[in-house]
Order: C-alpha cells, then structure tokens, then sequence
C-alpha cells in the first residue's frame, strides 16, 4: 500500500462552523492545532451545532498567525486572537462533559447572535488548564479540545468517489468534515484498518464514524436536505446507524503534509460490520432506486 498519500487536510477552528483547507499542519496534545478551539454555546453552556442551527455553516474561518477572522454573509469580520486570553471563564457543556471555557468577548456574543438569529456565546477552549479526555474504551491517554470525542477524523477520495457515483449531485469532503483526506485506496479500505503512520507521526484507528444530520446541511447556504444520507442508508447503515470515515487518536506530536506517504501498520476486520467488507469484495450496486 505504498500508494497511499494524504491528498487534503482540513481544520475546523469553530466547532460546527467553516472550515480551513492547509498544506500542512501540526499536531498537539489535542489533535491539528487550532482545530475546535471555539465553540458557540447558549445561555446554558451548551454547545450548538448545525444539527440544531444549520446556518452555521454560513460561518467561514480565515487564520493569520495571530488572529482568527469569522466571516458570514452581510456581516463585518469578527477578529478573535488566536491565543487564550483573559476572558471570563464559565462551564459550558459539550454531550457528556462539563468544563470550563474562556467567554472570547461581548463583541463575540453579539456577532454570533446576530449571524445564528439566537442568544449565543462564543467560547475558547483552555488548553493550557483544561484535561479533556478521550473515551477511554477506544483512545486510553487521547485528550481533545471542543470535538464531538476523537481528535482526529480520516476519509478516502475512495470512499467519496464511490458515493458520489451513487448521488445524482455530487457532493464535496466538506460535507464530512474530515481533517485527513487520504487517497490511493479503494473505497472504504479505511474499514479495515487500525493503526498507521503518516511522516513521523502514528495513529490509532480507534472507531468508525458515526454520521449525524450535519452531512446533510449544504455547507454555502446552510439548507438542509435529505441527500447524501438517503444514499449513504443504503450502503454504509449498520446497528441502526450510517457510519462514513474513521476517528483517529495519534501518538505524540509533530507534521504531517499533503503528500505524505500513509503506512498502514495494522489492519483487521471491518468495521463496524462484515457486510462492508462484502461489498468490498463483491459487486458493488450501479445506485440506488428513486423514492
């Protein structure tokens, strides 16, 4: 498999926003730098995502050395430094994890609550104070920043090739919001694998991605729709779920590139069920019939 390279590499700064395409980046304690470093939550702290405002997709980061600029549409950059600052710090609540977040400014405040059309916070994860761990039934020692729960999410041009020629619109990667985006593999060949190495840096393959609604939120209007996750049942649901790349945990620290060669260190079955690994190795359907 000596084939296989990274072909793009994507951060996220805001969870649930836009995110930023890279030739390069590092990785720190937390997964790619600076990758949901920021979150919007409520009056409660709890965090918001497109799966309840999809027009958060309408929010696109833009990164200098030291500043975060948010843009939306009808609406002047908000400037965020990219450091953690001396904000006012309050729980917020991100699925099962209550910790403590940096409030970035009043002026944040008002510029996502007027883009969202809701009361909302803009928040900064202190990595410097804060511990969040990795579930440790997949990633024992992983920690992560604002992320649903792994540091790092892998999807192959394969795979995407093989559903879009199920779609009658093609779709993009960023539907998926993946930061590694490998290629010279076949489709979903990332199933089967467990650990691998990309530079000098390995990873874990700890856990097949479970797909929520925010793929099917078209990411320059903020409009959901119902594909591609209509196609996606027909092939890749399992246990009650639609599951679409893999969560990594990666082992130290350091930089991966576009181009980067992928090793693959350890394979096994597939995951999350055998009946991908027959389509795998079987005849693959030509689409799926309308309804």
């Amino acid at each position: 498999m000596s084939g296989i390279r990274v072909a793009e590499i994507h951060i996220y700064p805001v969870k649930s926003a836009g995110g930023i395409s890279l030739g390069e980046v590092r990785l720190d304690a937390l997964g790619a730098a600076l990758d949901r470093r920021w979150m919007v939550v409520d009056g409660d702290g709890t965090f918001l995502t497109q799966r309840r405002l999809p027009r958060m997709a309408r929010i696109q980061p833009r990164l200098t050395p030291d500043v975060l600029e948010l843009h939306a549409p009808g609406m002047p950059p908000l400037r965020v430094p990219v450091g953690v600052g001396q904000g006012e710090r309050r729980d917020v609540v991100v699925w099962e994890a209550r910790l403590p977040g940096e409030r970035v400014s009043p002026e944040a405040d008002a510029w996502v609550s007027s883009v969202l059309g809701v009361p909302a916070h803009l928040v900064r994860f202190d990595e410097d104070r804060v511990i969040r761990p990795v579930d440790p039934a997949y990633a024992p020692g992983a920690r992560v920043g604002f992320a649903d729960g792994y540091p790092l999410l892998l999807l192959s041009r394969g795979s995407m090739d093989e559903l879009n020629r199920r779609l009658d619109e093609p779709v993009g990667v960023e539907r998926f919001r993946p930061n590694l985006v490998v290629e010279g593999v076949a489709p979903h060949q990332e199933d089967r694998w467990r650990r691998l190495q990309v530079g000098g840096v390995r990873f874990a393959v700890v856990k097949p991605c479970r797909r929520c609604s925010i793929p099917a939120v078209d990411p320059t209007t903020g409009v959901p729709g119902q594909e591609p996750l209509r196609a996606l049942a027909g092939y890749r649901k399992s246990e009650g779920a639609i599951w679409f790349g893999q969560n990594l945990a990666h082992e130290g620290t350091g930089v991966i590139r576009v181009g980067d060669r992928v090793d693959i260190l350890e394979e096994g079955g597939s995951r999350p069920g055998p009946e991908f690994a027959d389509e795998l190795d079987g005849d693959r359907p030509t689409g799926l019939p309308s309804n």
